[in-house]
């Protein structure tokens, strides 16, 4: 980030995504860490749950215009802020023009990767306002398919990691010899199988605020109704569906982890980028295998001191090719995961 001030709001506001900026190529980090902060932006103003419905739409609306170039017309978002509990969200909301001027900053094809990008995640917090915006209680809002679930990780994050797949080979490995549909299809199934993660670890605290994305013709299949899920008595009827959703986010997440091997053996950096939140994910996969999910009284969480020790051993197995390839299955905690 070329002013220091946005670099601290990004730090404050990623979490554990600033890990991977960091590792990132200095080629391509600015382009990740203005899109992220952007997308940060995006997803504030649509969890303000203080703020009518109609009203984060419009916002939404009104920032998407800008971010294409549709509109200058000056954004302000004072009446977003007073119910954001975090600093960070609030400075996102209040920073959002310097946040512009970055983008307008950036070459014409970078320009055209992050709007796109962000179109897509934009597309997909309005869908969802849309489905769940609205309170629902005592019922809850469900997506309807497994089709409804596939297309909103795609649009939220899924489309992520084509962007990653396309700055990166453009600003990193032009050149190199690689199997760009396959680099495409397997960057995009990582990132729907990290979203795929939270979802499958937040059934819960989703459910609290009247939302389930577990597909509802899936859970009638297995003699279930959304409902049921706000009951940890219904885990064991709920286990085998759940252990289903569960082979999928590993899945997606080992063709993320091909397509961490697939890189250029020299990009080292960006390999580590890609390898920490696949293997972090991989972690918590394995707990949720033995929990009841459920459980609202629990949260599975894997603790600061677990990513520094899954971040210290990928680094000491960088060069060492078996045992840096072996680490997702012993993330995994199994040869397969269904």
């Amino acid at each position: 980030m070329p002013d220091p001030s946005l670099q601290s709001l990004l730090r404050d506001t990623s979490r554990s995504f600033y890990l991977t900026l960091r590792i990132l190529p200095r080629a391509v980090r600015p382009q990740v860490g203005l899109a992220y902060l952007l997308a940060r932006t995006t997803d504030t103003i649509a969890d303000s749950e203080l703020v009518p419905l109609e009203s984060r739409l419009q916002a939404l609306a009104a920032l998407r215009d800008r971010i294409m170039g549709a509109s200058s017309a000056p954004l302000n978002f004072a009446g977003l802020t007073p119910g954001q509990e975090s600093k960070a969200e609030r400075a996102l909301l209040e920073r959002c023009e310097e946040t512009l001027r970055i983008l307008g900053g950036f070459a014409e094809e970078d320009r055209r990767l992050i709007r796109e990008v962000l179109i897509t995640i934009i597309s997909g917090q309005e869908l969802d306002l849309k489905r769940f915006g609205a309170p629902h209680f005592p019922e809850l809002a469900a997506l309807e398919t497994d089709a409804e679930l596939d297309d909103y990780t795609w649009r939220v994050a899924g489309c992520v990691g084509e962007f990653w797949t396309r700055i990166c080979r453009a600003h990193l490995y032009p050149h190199a010899r690689l199997d760009d549909p396959v680099l495409l299809r397997d960057g995009i199934r990582f990132g729907k199988g990290l979203q795929l993660v939270n979802i499958l670890r937040d059934i819960p605290a989703d459910l609290c605020k009247g939302r389930c994305y577990i597909p509802r013709q899936s859970l009638q299949a297995a003699g279930l109704a959304p409902e049921d899920l706000r009951s940890a008595a219904s885990e064991p009827r709920f286990r085998a569906l759940y252990r289903t959703w569960l082979g999928r986010a590993g899945d997606h997440l080992e063709a993320g982890w091909n397509y961490t091997n697939a890189l250029p053996s020299g990009q080292w950096r960006l390999r580590l980028a890609c390898a920490w939140p696949i293997l972090i994910g991989a972690r918590t996969l394995r707990r949720l295998r033995g929990e009841n999910v459920l459980d609202a009284t629990r949260r599975i969480k894997i603790r600061r001191p677990e990513v520094r020790a899954i971040v210290a051993r990928s680094i000491l197995l960088l060069f060492w090719p078996s045992g840096w390839k072996a680490q997702f299955g012993r993330e995994m905690g199994m040869s397969k995961w269904s």
